[in-house]
């Protein structure tokens, strides 16, 4: 079974070590890793204008390619996960496979966007917190935004949170090993 192996990894000073770790677990499991950036012939790719878009049509390919998704969604740049992590895991779930997922930060959504806003969050007159534009957060204590959080769920997917030291945040793979072991299942 091939597991694309969805993630802000690839922007890991050590991306390259970082996937042959996360490839060697998967093998350990009796499972592929297909991490993004491998190279993956593909005309349509070697045809693009732009490198970005030869990027993208390679990882869409990979993902087709694959059986299933294990999605890093520890957030990244900010109180969400990875926008183009979150991409792919809708991808693979609108193909109708597996999707799995695992965070190192234990955090609801709702207090990450909080803490993002600062003193441009209040309450507003319903009692519901909102920006400084007025516009509502999400508030159900869910690991991110629910359309993640139900996409993996519907699916029949598993989602790890674990809280690891802030040292740790992007190497500390124990709930991707978690993952791994409910898809060898």
């Amino acid at each position: 079974m091939k597991v694309y192996l969805a993630g802000p990894d690839v922007f890991l000073p050590e991306a390259a070590a970082m996937a042959a770790e996360k490839k060697r677990l998967c093998a350990r499991h009796g499972l592929e890793g297909v991490f993004p950036t491998e190279p993956r012939p593909d005309p349509a790719a070697d045809a693009a204008p732009e490198p970005w878009y030869a990027i993208y049509l390679r990882n869409e390919a990979h993902i087709r390619a694959c059986d299933a998704l294990i999605a890093n969604l520890t957030p990244f740049r900010g109180p969400s996960a990875d926008a183009g992590t979150v991409y792919e895991l809708g991808f693979m779930r609108a193909l109708g496979r597996p999707v799995l997922g695992y965070t190192n930060d234990t955090a609801d959504f709702a207090a990450r966007t909080l803490r993002s806003l600062g003193h441009h969050a209040s309450r507003n007159a319903a009692g519901r917190w909102v920006d400084g534009e007025g516009l509502a957060l999400e508030e159900f204590g869910l690991t991110d935004n629910l359309m993640i959080d139900g996409g993996i769920r519907a699916a029949g997917g598993l989602l790890i949170r674990r809280q690891v030291p802030a040292a740790e945040r992007w190497t500390d793979l124990a709930g991707f090993e978690a993952c791994l072991k409910a898809i060898a299942r």
